[in-house]
């Protein structure tokens, strides 16, 4: 059960990563058309910078839960690597456990922060006078679904460390080996090419 919810997972993150990077592509797109105008016939194209910015925070929140399933957050790992796996599979579990925790702090404040922009029908001061609530429903739908993400990941992860099968629980939430890096990094490509 655990597998098909997590593969399910997978692929909603891949597609919200998929709709990130199209967004940003597109503002990436918008202030470049916006920096030629100005440059070369002094016309600006008002709003780019605050559309980009608007995307830039969606798309980001929209890329976490990918990030997460696919283990490819930073940490920092000089002694974690000379641990017992048992230990590394506790250590990763408090991990996820306290970034879960932060995430659901940070979760129920921007839908706050979102609730009053809709309730109160704040606008951007600036020409465009963009409803706020718009771009922050697209942020806090973002990690509302990483939310939903660290909840599964936590609890499969804790299921299997009981079940004593580390080797899942590593491959869910602890460090990728340097096999499994170099084997990401090389996927795709033909050999002898």
């Amino acid at each position: 059960m655990f597998e098909r919810i997590h593969a399910r997972l997978e692929r909603l993150a891949q597609f919200a990563v998929w709709v990130g990077g199209a967004a940003l592509l597109a503002a990436a797109v918008m202030v470049t058309i916006d920096v030629f105008l100005r440059k070369i016939f002094s016309i600006t194209m008002s709003g780019s910078d605050e559309y980009s910015g608007y995307v830039f925070a969606a798309g980001t929140t929209w890329a976490y839960s990918y990030c997460l399933l696919h283990r490819a957050n930073i940490r920092i790992d000089a002694v974690y690597n000379l641990l017992p796996r048992r230990l590394c599979g506790a250590l990763d579990i408090l991990g996820v456990t306290l970034l879960l925790i932060f995430n659901a702090v940070l979760t129920w404040h921007a839908w706050d922060v979102f609730a009053i922009s809709y309730e109160r029908n704040s606008v951007s001061i600036t020409t465009l006078a963009t409803p706020l609530w718009i771009p922050q429903l697209f942020w806090v739908t973002g990690l509302i679904i990483f939310e939903l993400v660290l909840v599964f990941v936590a609890l499969y992860a804790v299921v299997r460390y009981f079940q004593r099968d580390d080797t899942t629980v590593n491959r869910i939430v602890g460090v990728p080996t340097v096999a499994e890096e170099v084997e990401e990094e090389t996927r795709g490509v033909v050999e002898g090419a």
